[in-house]
């Protein structure tokens, strides 16, 4: 039961994860590595639809460049997911104080 509960809560700070390490353009497996190094593991399975769904909903940008043996699809936040990055941000913040105040 924890594992589930802890995964959906994971869930739901994906976005926001995902939003606030695209200020720099990345593609989909520098994205995962940059991440994970920050302590945010995400597999591929998670993160290539969820890139496909935020580009979808005009939070991201992106374009295919060839370099090196094989053609990459890079990453950005659009003027709308750093609004977004904004807002969800903000909210995180506000959720962190009260959930503070909860558990204390």
């Amino acid at each position: 039961m924890t594992d589930n509960l802890t995964l959906e809560l994971r869930r739901g700070a994906i976005v926001l994860a995902v939003l606030s390490q695209l200020e720099k353009e990345q593609y989909g497996y520098s994205l995962i590595k940059l991440l994970a190094d920050r302590g945010m593991e995400i597999d591929q399975g998670t993160i290539y639809p969820l890139l496909r769904r935020l580009e979808a909903n005009g939070l991201l940008l992106s374009e295919w460049r060839v370099e090196g043996p094989r053609p990459r699809r890079y990453y950005r936040a659009s003027p709308a997911g750093k609004a977004t990055l904004e807002a969800l941000g903000n909210e995180w913040k506000r959720l962190v104080e009260v959930m503070e105040g909860l558990m204390s």
